[in-house]
């Protein structure tokens, strides 16, 4: 049996705000905007290629016995690509408020690329969910 993560759920204060954020922002694709009961909406986005979604959520109600996220609490989601300078100059293309372009060194975070699987840069929504962009040597789908 597979197991696959498909929808991970990000805790934002205002929906239309966060929906054209990640829309137009970061390019991700509007795969539903609806109101699935009265006042309970949902809105769930998929970056390009990705075969794992975000959910935005209002009026959603809490399952019993699990807590909720608060607005700009999540931390460590975390996306690939080929070509991490590409995806920066996208982010900042479209307005998105992005790190240069670092690597874990001997003293810590450091600037420029780094080797095999240790290039990123960050950005966070408008609410402050924390975002990490790590390039990756190959597409997922021949790794």
């Amino acid at each position: 049996m597979e197991w696959t993560l498909e929808v991970v759920r990000v805790p934002v204060t205002d929906l239309d705000r966060s929906k054209k954020f990640y829309a137009e922002g970061c390019g991700f694709a509007v795969d539903v905007d609806q109101e699935v009961a009265p006042g309970v909406r949902i809105i769930q986005l998929t970056p390009p290629g990705s075969r794992c979604s975000i959910a935005l959520m209002g009026g959603f109600p809490d399952h019993p016995g699990q807590p909720s996220a608060a607005p700009g609490s999540l931390r460590g989601l975390q996306l690939c690509v080929t070509d991490i300078a590409a995806a920066r100059a996208a982010l900042v293309e479209r307005s998105v408020a992005v790190s240069e372009i670092q690597h874990v060194g001997a003293s810590g975070w450091e600037d420029g690329r780094g080797g095999e699987w240790n290039s990123f840069l960050f950005f966070s929504d408008p609410d402050g969910n924390a975002w990490s962009v790590q390039e990756a040597p190959s597409p997922l789908s021949q790794r």
